[in-house]
């Protein structure tokens, strides 16, 4: 890397050493998985720019945009409103979570059989090699599971400007109610930070910005239910996880250009790959970057990966917000409306959660269904097994992997993906 990086990344507080070691690592690991695809869409060209850049000329754009006068928000989970956000003149940013680093650090603070998820999003404070969490200047987590509401009591003394956001397990109106109360405190907390008190015009500005961002989804996931396949299932995971840190505008336009390129595509039969091949629906927990064993392991297994019913997916995209709104109050209420509808497995009972991957399936013509569960992740862990005996009540195939982000399984697992591709074959 550049010295112009190294000298950012030091002014940042990083470690550069460690980070080079890091970005070696995905860097090899992203030319193994996503450039050695065959026929990607064009399109897909500037997402592998993205990543590319993901800790460089972003890095640099946010730090412009501080220089200007503008906040940066980083988040872990899709609880927590871009709306809002960027109504108060800031931007939001997803955290790193999605590799192992500094483990032995992390298991000094956290026991050994925490979630993968939350001991990442720790062991990129502790080896200093995440700059999105450095240039942050408020930090959101959520109490989402007990994990992570305990471990942001260590995480608070770790980082500057920690912010924790309730919210409600049970869909009641007293859980309704509860998120209203903590995006109205939320928005108060963004506008304090920022200087900006949302507006009427502000919000409804960022309300079409973020709808317009999901609706680009929308298109690329409505695109995935050709058979051909014309894209793989990884090059729209990695579309997913670009959403989390790219300039809006600028991402929306980049999957509608993808999407204009599949729509061909699929006008000439032609797809990543070949007609009938067994179509995966991926369930459960998600997937952030640099996440990508299980859907490399799926795809490199004689199978395509159709949809992603997660928070990095559909969970975290489907629902637009309600743009009718004309006060501040009148929006609000739309927002609350559009996250409330999350079907996050953090909520008792989950019905909707079930009838959703039952609906994505016959929409999007799955074969069958891989249920993902990371390693103590009680909430999605839980739900797995009613998941999988509903589904083959249904005659639809599951099948429920458990696992972290080490490769130390992946022999065993690709055993596992196969003799399930094959039973859906037979």
């Amino acid at each position: 890397m550049s010295e112009d990086y190294r000298s950012m990344w030091t002014d940042l507080g990083l470690d550069p050493e460690a980070h080079d070691t890091l970005l070696g690592v995905l860097g090899k690991a992203y030319g193994d998985i996503y450039l050695s695809q065959k026929d990607r869409p064009a399109g897909m060209g500037y997402f592998d720019f993205v990543m590319s850049e993901v800790h460089g000329l972003r890095i640099r754009e946010l730090l412009n945009e501080k220089e200007a006068g503008r906040k940066i928000i980083g988040s872990y989970c899709v609880f927590v409103p871009e709306e809002i956000v960027l109504a108060a003149n800031a931007t939001l940013v997803g955290l790193c979570s999605g590799a192992d680093f500094a483990m032995e650090e992390v298991e000094k603070l956290l026991p050994r059989n925490t979630c993968a998820l939350i001991k990442s999003s720790f062991g990129f404070k502790l080896g200093k090699v995440c700059p999105y969490l450095e240039i942050s200047d408020m930090i959101v987590g959520e109490n989402t599971c007990d994990g992570k509401k305990k471990a942001y009591e260590s995480l608070n003394r770790m980082v500057k400007n920690l912010y924790v956001m309730d919210l409600p397990q049970v869909k009641s109106p007293q859980g309704r109610a509860l998120l209203k109360t903590e995006y109205d405190r939320f928005r108060s907390a963004a506008e304090k930070l920022t200087g900006f008190p949302v507006t009427a015009e502000s919000l409804k500005e960022s309300i079409r910005m973020v709808n317009a961002k999901r609706a680009a989804v929308h298109r690329l996931s409505s695109l995935r239910k050709a058979d051909p396949a014309p894209i793989s299932g990884l090059d729209a995971l990695l579309a997913n996880q670009v959403f989390f840190y790219d300039n809006p505008t600028r991402f929306t336009e980049s999957v509608n250009k993808i999407c204009d390129e599949l729509k061909k595509r699929i006008e000439e039969k032609k797809g990543v790959f070949p007609e009938k091949t067994p179509r995966i629906l991926l369930s459960g927990c998600p997937q952030a970057v640099p996440n990508w064993k299980l859907p490399f392991i799926v795809e490199n297994s004689g199978a395509v990966i159709v949809g992603e019913e997660s928070c990095v997916g559909e969970r975290g995209t489907r629902n637009l917000t309600d743009e009718s709104g004309k006060t501040v109050e009148e929006m609000m209420e739309a927002i609350v409306d559009r996250y409330y509808r999350v079907d996050c497995a953090i909520f008792t009972p989950n019905p909707e959660r079930l009838e959703h991957i039952q609906e994505m399936v016959a929409a999007y013509k799955a074969d069958g269904v891989i249920h993902y569960g990371l390693q103590f992740c009680q909430p999605y862990l839980m739900e797995s097994m009613p998941v999988e005996k509903a589904l083959e009540e249904k005659n639809i195939p599951c099948l429920r992997i458990e696992t972290d982000y080490s490769m130390e399984d992946v022999g065993q697992i690709k055993t596992r993906v196969e003799a399930f591709i094959e039973q859906i074959r037979g």
